[in-house]
Formats: C-alpha cells, sequence, structure tokens
C-alpha cells in the first residue's frame, strides 16, 4: 500500500502529478490537498479524474483535502504549492514568499509523515531544497528537489528533435542550479554510445543556441500558455516510479550538497544521485571539463547567496 500526499494540488502542476500518478502502478491512495478557498476546485478536479479513471479501469482512492492531518503515514509527501512563476520572472524573484510557504509545509510533514520522503517542486526549488531539509529536520536521503531532472528531460527532448532519434538513445544531463546557472553537460553527452562531439551530424548542433533554449524553456511556455505543466508533472512521476519500485536510477535532482561534487558543500544542487525506496542512495561523481567545472561553482555561489539570504529574512519575520 503506498499512500502519497500532494501539497498544493488545485494548481496546474498538483491537480496534473495527481491525476498522473492516478494510473501509475502500485499507488493505492493520493491524498489532494489544498487551503481552504480552493479546497472545492480540488473536490471538482478529483470528480472529473474519477470519470476519466473509470474509463481506463482503474481503482483508486483519491481523498480531496484541507486538513493537513490527512497527509498522516504518507509514503510520500510531494510540495508543489506556493506562487507560480510569471512571464519574465526569475525562479529567485519567488524565494521570499515560498520560503515562509515550504517552511510551515515542511514542519507539518515532520509531524504526520515523519518518515515520508519529500519531493520539493516550488521554486526556486534549490533554495527551497535546503528550506525544506531545515525545517524539516530530516535525513538529507529524504528530501529531493525536482530542479535538474526536468531540465535535463528537456536538453534530451531537443537533442532528439533535432537529430531525429529516439530519446532512449540520448544520455545527457544538466546540473547545478535549476535556473540562470544551469550547467549542460554537453562534454560527457551521447548518442547511441558515442560522444555528442564524435557523432557525425554534430557540426549542425549549434551549443550555444541549445543552451539558450533550455535555460528559457520554461519562460517560453510560460508566455504561451501561461504556465508549465506536463513537463514537470511527468517529471514528478519519474521521481515517485522510481521511489516506490525500487528501480535504483541515476537521476538528476537537486540535494544538499556537503563536499561530496567538486568540494561544493553547504548548498542544495543538481547532482546525479542514485535513487530507490529508501530515497538518495548515494551521490553519483561527476564529469566536468574546466568551463563546465566553472559554471558549476558559479551556480553553488549563486544559490548559497540566495539561500542564505533567505534564512536571514527568515529570522527577521
Amino acid at each position: 500500500m503506498v499512500k502519497i500526499s500532494i501539497l498544493g494540488a488545485s494548481g496546474t502542476i498538483g491537480k496534473t502529478v495527481g491525476f498522473s500518478l492516478a494510473e501509475e502502478p502500485g499507488v493505492d491512495e493520493i491524498v489532494m490537498y489544498s487551503r481552504e478557498k480552493s479546497y472545492d476546485k480540488v473536490i471538482g478536479e478529483i470528480r472529473d479524474m474519477y470519470d476519466a479513471l473509470t474509463a481506463r479501469n482503474v481503482d483508486i482512492k483519491l481523498i480531496p483535502s484541507c486538513d493537513i492531518a490527512d497527509i498522516v503515514n504518507s509514503d510520500i509527501v510531494i510540495i508543489s504549492a506556493g506562487i507560480p512563476r510569471q512571464e519574465n520572472m526569475s525562479r529567485l524573484d519567488l524565494a521570499i514568499p515560498n520560503a515562509k510557504i515550504v517552511k510551515d509545509y515542511s514542519k507539518s510533514i515532520a509531524k504526520y509523515a515523519p518518515n515520508s520522503i519529500m519531493i520539493v517542486v516550488t521554486n526556486p526549488v534549490d533554495v527551497m531544497t535546503t528550506i525544506a531539509l531545515e525545517s524539516s529536520g530530516f535525513d538529507k536521503s529524504k528530501v529531493i528537489g525536482l530542479g535538474n531532472h526536468l531540465d535535463s528531460l528537456r536538453l534530451k527532448t531537443q537533442i532528439s528533435k533535432h537529430f531525429d532519434i529516439n530519446p532512449s538513445e540520448i544520455h545527457t544531463r544538466v546540473i547545478g542550479e535549476h535556473g540562470n546557472h544551469m550547467v549542460p553537460l554537453l562534454s560527457s553527452t551521447s548518442i547511441g554510445g558515442l560522444l555528442l562531439e564524435n557523432f557525425s551530424a554534430a557540426s549542425q548542433f549549434n551549443v550555444n543556441d541549445a543552451i539558450f533554449k533550455l535555460k528559457n524553456a520554461g519562460n517560453n511556455i510560460i508566455s504561451k500558455k501561461g504556465s508549465t505543466e506536463y513537463g514537470p508533472a511527468f517529471a514528478i512521476v519519474s521521481l515517485v516510479s522510481t521511489i516506490i519500485n525500487d528501480e535504483k536510477k541515476i537521476l538528476t535532482i537537486s540535494t544538499y550538497l556537503n563536499g561530496e561534487v567538486e568540494g561544493v558543500y553547504d548548498v542544495s544542487l543538481g547532482v546525479p544521485t542514485l535513487l530507490g525506496k529508501e530515497g538518495i542512495k548515494s551521490i553519483i561523481p561527476v564529469h566536468m571539463n574546466d568551463n563546465e567545472r566553472m559554471e558549476f561553482f558559479d551556480a553553488a555561489r549563486t544559490v548559497k547567496k540566495c539561500t542564505n539570504y533567505i534564512k536571514k529574512c527568515s529570522k527577521r519575520d
């Protein structure tokens, strides 16, 4: 029996995650939590979901809630609540208002679901991962930020579409910040086992253009439809599936570092991790060229500075 709770279930990503997880094998119960003013919307979403799921012969328990105590004994709690990013707004612009939301929810998770694994989606996700970790008192293996897992999927999509090759043949990662200081590891990207630089059609791939598109992918979607939805939602579902099925996959997620990668410490960043039913099993060493390494250090400085600023603001409140 697997119980998952989604905090912020009335939002675009929260509701899409809920519907997507409903068809995930092994998930038995999903708590769709929202603030009281959005409770009716969650009830409506669930009724709509049940109609769709019945057409697929899916039997699952969906629980609408505005009582945080309903998350009790959850195996996984997803924090997607927060002020959403608007067009031309950086993820760091959201830091102060969203930090309080994540802090309060993290304390509630520690109270009602102390044995759960926490997945943080709220932006800026690297900063919020540290806030969630420190506010909950959880072991760092139990606090996961979505971050660069989504960026890695976006880069994979871009390469796949450019070369017209099945995504399964492409191996690439994006590390660092989920934002302007993300670091695409193009030096180790491979297609069908060949490094990108050795791939026959590599000369047709404009690296600078690819990086620009990657860093602006979220904002581009927001400018067209108002918010991102399916990409983040299905990236979250893939994390949940990896955890509940103990798949032991190496995924690039935001985690608190204490010197494991290039000596960077006291900051949460996206790095490759081995993920299973107990959460993060280990942090995987990263191969970077000199430029990528400098960009990674730059990401660490930026995120750490923002995190420390948010902590100071929180203490004054």
